[in-house]
């Protein structure tokens, strides 16, 4: 969960709200908001971008003992920082600053028989169906939520979506995600979203689920999911990549992680013969 919103003061208050209305320009997903808002808030609230030199952000950053948590404030640091470069041709402080050490974290997936105690565990229809069609076909929160009737295609079994940067696109889905999407459409017609919910809803029941079955039910999970039960199939990595739509192959490798050797040597072939 995101800390609490900070609100800068003047006149910080002024580039936050300014870069908060380029992010918005760019039609980042609303989850990307908030992540914006947190961190750049709180670091606008306690550092002056004027005058702080580099040494006062990494003594902002060090305050975060989470790896993880650190890192993402010094990202959203660095794009604030070479955003007000290119807008107001003011010296980037954070540019030559290494960013911080996160370590090669193992990030939660679910096996198959997980994804299966979180179907049984969900309440109605309408859950199951987006909880498998996450899990077959990688999709994001905003892009699930998204979903319209028009652009299911289902003799390919694809879903035309509109991802990240505005990019148009396709995703797979299988014969599970057809079953119970058609179901949900069936007894629910629909000319926009085919869910009724956005994605707040979705968050919210993925959380009950979570809270439910001790699992980690979430978008980021089901989509690292999607890509561990493909490479544990034995799908290599610039398939992988293609499918879950990522733009590079180390994408693949940090978020399927918790593949194991032994799951990759089922796989082997001897190059050489026997």
């Amino acid at each position: 969960m995101l800390e609490e919103y900070s609100q800068p003061q003047s006149p910080a208050k002024n580039y936050y709200e300014l870069f908060m209305q380029s992010r918005l320009a760019k039609e980042v997903s609303s989850t990307t908001i908030r992540f914006y808002e947190v961190k750049l808030g709180r670091f606008l609230s306690e550092v002056n971008p004027d005058k702080a030199k580099q040494h006062h952000i990494e003594k902002f950053l060090l305050q975060f003992h989470n790896p993880g948590n650190r890192h993402g404030y010094y990202q959203v640091i660095k794009t604030f920082y070479i955003w007000r470069e290119q807008t107001f041709g003011f010296q980037n402080t954070i540019k030559y600053m290494p960013a911080p050490r996160v370590g090669r974290l193992i990030l939660p997936s679910l096996t198959r028989e997980q994804v299966e105690t979180v179907l049984e565990s969900a309440h109605s229809l309408r859950d199951k169906a987006i909880i498998v069609l996450f899990t077959e076909s990688g999709l994001r929160l905003s892009e699930l939520t998204n979903a319209q009737l028009k652009d299911i295609d289902w003799d390919a079994r694809t879903i035309r979506i509109i991802g990240k940067g505005r990019k148009e696109a396709y995703a797979p889905f299988g014969s599970l995600s057809e079953g119970y999407l058609k179901q949900w459409l069936a007894q629910n017609k629909s000319n926009g979203n085919i869910w009724g919910i956005n994605e707040w809803g979705i968050n919210i029941m993925l959380r009950r689920l979570k809270a439910k079955t001790g699992l980690p039910c979430n978008p980021h999970t089901f989509r690292r999911t999607f890509a561990c039960l493909l490479r544990k199939a034995g799908v290599d990595t610039m398939t992988i990549k293609d499918l879950v739509r990522w733009e590079s192959l180390e994408m693949v490798q940090r978020y399927t992680r918790s593949v194991t050797f032994q799951d990759s040597l089922k796989f082997y072939k001897a190059p050489l013969g026997q």
